[in-house]
């Protein structure tokens, strides 16, 4: 096992974590659960904490894809900015995210302003996270790039 197989195994780690972390925040918000809200903050700490193995394995992944034959060297520098825009915006949205935590602990409520900003970060992470999944994959699978519809064409 080497850094391109930890960067392929942690990948999937934020980039599903995320949206988790939203799928809770919202369902906290809909039972009126400070307990799930909270919850939520700290799955977004932990995917945030997550992401930073995913990110810094990357640049060795890329080293030992690059020169394959099929890889995608346009793929490969899009998805490398793509990652840098979303990492950034993941740690961002865990500070946050830990700052309510320390914020608002023992038995403190989490006040809707703070609810809304964490929501509106996680949308975008999530969005971030799934662009770039999309555009790593893309490295790779023939299958999911943008060309590889024309099969359609033809019929």
């Amino acid at each position: 096992m080497n850094l391109t197989h930890l960067h392929l195994m942690l990948n999937h780690l934020p980039v599903l974590g995320t949206p988790f972390g939203l799928g809770l925040l919202v369902f906290g918000l809909w039972r009126k659960s400070e307990e799930l809200k909270k919850t939520a903050l700290g799955v977004f700490v932990v995917f945030t904490l997550l992401a930073a193995p995913a990110y810094l394995t990357g640049e060795p992944a890329e080293d030992a894809v690059k020169h394959l034959l099929g890889a995608s060297n346009s793929a490969i520098e899009q998805h490398q900015e793509i990652a840098g825009v979303a990492f950034a915006a993941s740690g961002a949205l865990g500070v946050v995210a830990l700052s309510g935590l320390l914020l608002f602990s023992r038995g403190k409520l989490v006040p809707a302003w703070f609810v809304s900003l964490v929501l509106a970060a996680s949308l975008i992470v999530t969005g971030l996270m799934a662009w770039t999944a999309n555009v790593g994959g893309q490295i790779r699978h023939t299958e999911i790039r943008a060309n590889s519809w024309s099969i359609f064409r033809h019929r």
